[in-house]
């Protein structure tokens, strides 16, 4: 695959796995949140999917900008902004490059975690989507510095996504809806980090099936 086709790849999965899990993700937010953020999700990435030949694709970068610009303008609450910058933010730290390198992977991991931080003034450890994104960033570099192979590292990025996620449940949400619920808020994971989680278990799914194309 080129690497615009395996951006589209990784997008076209994210979205898609975004409208299956509607339920499942409103289900995780009602917990201790307000229960809206699978659907808000859901319909923003319907959106990204129903224009989905129309995005402009004269790079990956590009490409990622332009959905960034959709996620931003068509999820509602605070899901929209956060997502909406981390797909801004490593479309722009890609460039116009054609291919995509391991480096480059990170460094736009780590710009889309970076603008997240930014926007929804939040941090590791607050119990949000970064407790997952970070660590997966981390792994990531690890796996490009060991010169692994793209399945053996989506094999890896799913193990630490995953149990990143998990590892929410001990913790005390401090920003959105469930910050107010204090300690009620421990014991449950975080339905921000579980999504992603769920979304990097299908990607690597979906690489392997091209792969076997």
């Amino acid at each position: 695959m080129s690497g615009q086709q395996e951006v589209e790849l990784v997008v076209r999965t994210i979205a898609q796995t975004a409208v299956d899990n509607e339920k499942y993700f409103g289900d995780l937010d009602a917990v201790v949140g307000d229960g809206d953020f699978g659907y808000s999700l859901a319909r923003g990435f319907e959106k990204v999917l129903e224009g989905w030949e129309d995005l402009d694709r004269s790079d990956p970068g590009t490409f990622l900008k332009k959905v960034g610009i959709v996620i931003s303008s068509r999820i509602g609450g605070t899901s929209g902004p956060i997502w909406g910058t981390a797909f801004l933010r490593a479309g722009a730290t890609i460039g116009d490059a054609q291919e995509l390198t391991g480096e480059q992977a990170v460094a736009a991991l780590r710009a889309a975690a970076d603008g997240i931080k930014a926007r929804g003034n939040s941090d590791v450890g607050d119990k949000t989507l970064l407790d997952v994104l970070v660590p997966l960033a981390d792994r990531l570099e690890q796996e490009v510095q060991a010169g692994s192979d793209a399945r053996t590292t989506l094999g890896a990025l799913s193990t630490t996504a995953r149990e990143a996620a998990e590892a929410t449940k001990d913790m005390v949400a401090k920003r959105g809806r469930a910050s107010y619920t204090g300690e009620r808020s421990r014991g449950s994971v975080d339905a921000g980090a579980m999504a992603l989680a769920v979304i990097v278990e299908q990607v690597d799914q979906a690489w392997q099936r091209e792969a076997l194309r």
